[in-house]
């Protein structure tokens, strides 16, 4: 109850003065949610359990033995998938609300177990041999199926990233992963047709209401995916003449999301169109002013981002305010 509308009563005689002594004093001990913080919490000491196993079998690997290693990240990983089997709701389209917040970091840790089993079994012994392509499709099959079965968020951002590294894997020559150069204009393209995968799933998911939550999760991937691979694929380019072309098809792109945002009321997604249509949009006049060659040109790069810097906080305090108004 509002203070205001407490001593409204007190005054009017509606309630007596003890009542409204014990109105302000439960409202001056009023609870507060540490939700968050508990999850914040959990999800750190999946965290810091997971690298404490690491720092312990690479300090004791000589003597424990990878067989005993092996077996424990085994039972681990097995423990946490037979309580979630045993604790996990019907499979349902629609969303469906986790048993409780120990489920979700106990499925956590089983999938990073399985993780560093799988990852083990490849760097001590070689099971997949250099095919590294089949080393990460195993992985990601899993983590999907999880993610999807489960209901995990989660899982199905590890998922994603699972499937991000076993294309960019898989589609790259090994002489380039052998040498850790990436400087590949196929996995330029290999990014970006990842992304607008992830754009289309992420239609697809609320199309056809399966696992519709997914979505953003899926848009939050591929918009980043498809944004930075544009980007990247004008760099590596610069000096052809087309490559103005990868700014376009960026243009496009946000064009797309700023009306799914707006179409969504997400705000989150027309910051990320803003920001890399500024960074685009940036890359043009700076290098149309470099052209000049001249020393008032640098002043006018200098002058150039103060005032778009300015501009694009204001573009973004005003759309913000439409969409709270909305």
């Amino acid at each position: 109850m509002n203070t205001q509308y407490s001593k409204r009563l007190l005054d009017e005689g509606l309630i007596t003065p003890e009542s409204y002594k014990k109105i302000r004093q439960k409202q001056s001990n009023l609870l507060f949610s540490v939700h968050w913080e508990i999850k914040t919490v959990l999800y750190l000491g999946v965290m810091l359990l997971s690298t404490g196993l690491g720092i312990l079998i690479y300090k004791n690997i000589d003597t424990i033995g990878h067989q005993v290693i092996l077996l424990m990240i085994a039972a681990i990983s097995a423990g946490c998938f037979f309580y979630c089997f045993k604790h996990k709701k019907p499979f349902s389209k629609a969303q469906v609300k986790s048993p409780g917040s120990l489920f979700d970091y106990i499925l956590l840790l089983g999938c990073l177990s399985f993780l560093s089993f799988l990852g083990y079994l490849q760097v001590q012994y070689g099971v997949f041999g250099q095919n590294y392509g089949l080393a990460t499709f195993i992985p990601m099959l899993v983590l999907f199926y999880v993610a999807y079965d489960y209901d995990h968020l989660g899982i199905l951002s590890l998922a994603i990233t699972n499937l991000a590294l076993w294309l960019g894997v898989t589609v790259t020559p090994f002489y380039l992963l052998y040498k850790n150069n990436f400087d590949s204009e196929r996995v330029i393209y290999t990014y970006f047709g990842i992304g607008l995968l992830l754009i289309g799933a992420a239609h697809l998911s609320e199309k056809f209401t399966f696992k519709k939550h997914f979505r953003f999760t899926y848009l939050h991937f591929g918009v980043h995916m498809a944004f930075i691979s544009l980007l990247s694929g004008y760099f590596y380019n610069y000096e052809q003449p087309l490559s103005i072309v990868w700014l376009f098809m960026l243009f496009i792109l946000a064009f797309y999301c700023y009306t799914d945002a707006v179409k969504h009321k997400s705000f989150y997604f027309i910051l990320l169109v803003v920001l890399y249509s500024y960074i685009a949009l940036s890359v043009v006049v700076v290098r149309g002013l470099i052209t000049m060659d001249s020393e008032g040109a640098l002043y006018i790069v200098f002058l150039y981002f103060i005032v778009s810097a300015i501009g694009m906080v204001l573009v973004l305090i005003n759309l913000n305010k439409k969409f709270k108004a909305k």
